[in-house]
């Protein structure tokens, strides 16, 4: 059976993580660590003392490196990860930093919708745009808004429908260059209609790049309309993961870490807010235990 790690290093990493927290997750009031078998069992405690399991770690021998591992609240079970680096193994601080975004933003969502909770967030009339790579939950959390009425159809602005709109499912056009002007400019003409309305615009399309969304977000701001993004961003794991059960052709494994590393880089909400945007919210997934419908049930469209 795999050792624990000595006393000395159980209480250093202890140290560490709630050292980490007080600085980055001031929703956890402690963090607890227990140790089995050779791995480090994490779960955070929140202000009100409820408690999370977040994650677990395999003790590899060297204080600063830990094989990472997510909780599957699904299933109640742990499974092998990629950190945000793209690596299975990192700091005690990194995997911290990875659960804390999947889990305690979406345990914020979940109590917010619960009985007695400050209900959904609402997203105002404007400009929606959804930012995740492939495979990341965006077309099945369109479709749920759809399904439970809190859009219309005709609210979606959908790239992909587009490009197999003029293009076909096999697209024969000869410079891909203009194929995409074609698309965006098809796309563009759509939001505007919608927005010279006073009518919501959901454009579902990757936008991972800034270029991608300042092009749109230029557009709200020709029609004084708010911008609201709403992210996407399950971890690489899972990512893969999604990609592999939807068994999509045109997308390849290796353009899903493309766009996942892209969105890493230049899609952060703090980066999201400079080039305008008026809101950024998270959409929970199934890493959170949300289905797309309950995702969806997290927001109000007005």
């Amino acid at each position: 059976m795999p050792k624990n790690p000595p006393e000395s290093m159980q209480h250093h990493v202890r140290q560490r993580l709630n050292a980490h927290a007080a600085e980055r997750w001031p929703q956890l009031a402690r963090v607890h660590v227990r140790f089995r078998a050779g791995f480090a069992y994490v779960d955070g405690e929140l202000k009100d003392g409820e408690r999370l399991r977040l994650c677990r770690l395999r003790f590899t021998g060297a204080l600063h490196t830990w094989g990472f591992a997510l909780y599957q609240p699904g299933n109640d079970s742990y499974r092998d990860d990629i950190l945000p680096s793209g690596l299975p193994a990192g700091s005690a601080e990194e995997a911290l930093d990875c659960v804390g975004g999947l889990y305690l933003k979406a345990h914020a969502y979940l109590k917010a919708h619960a009985p007695g909770g400050s209900g959904p967030t609402r997203v105002p009339a404007g400009l929606v745009l959804l930012v995740g790579p492939p495979a990341s939950g965006k077309t099945s959390f369109v479709r749920a808004l759809i399904a439970r009425g809190q859009i219309d159809e005709d609210a979606v602005v959908s790239s992909d429908e587009i490009r197999a709109a003029l293009f076909g499912t096999s697209p024969t056009e000869a410079d891909p260059d203009a194929a995409d002007a074609r698309i965006f400019e098809e796309r563009d003409r759509r939001v505007v209609a919608r927005l010279a309305a006073g009518q919501t615009a959901v454009a579902e399309s990757t936008n991972v790049t800034p270029q991608a969304r300042a092009r749109l977000i230029a557009i709200a701001m020709r029609f004084n309309a708010s911008a609201t993004i709403l992210r996407f961003a399950p971890d690489l794991g899972a990512l893969l993961q999604q990609h592999a059960e939807q068994g999509r052709t045109d997308i390849t494994a290796a353009d899903v870490r493309a766009y996942a590393a892209v969105m890493a880089r230049h899609a952060g909400a703090d980066q999201l807010h400079a080039e305008g945007a008026n809101a950024v919210h998270d959409v929970p997934g199934r890493q959170q235990g949300a289905t797309p419908a309950e995702a969806a049930a997290h927001f109000s469209f007005t």
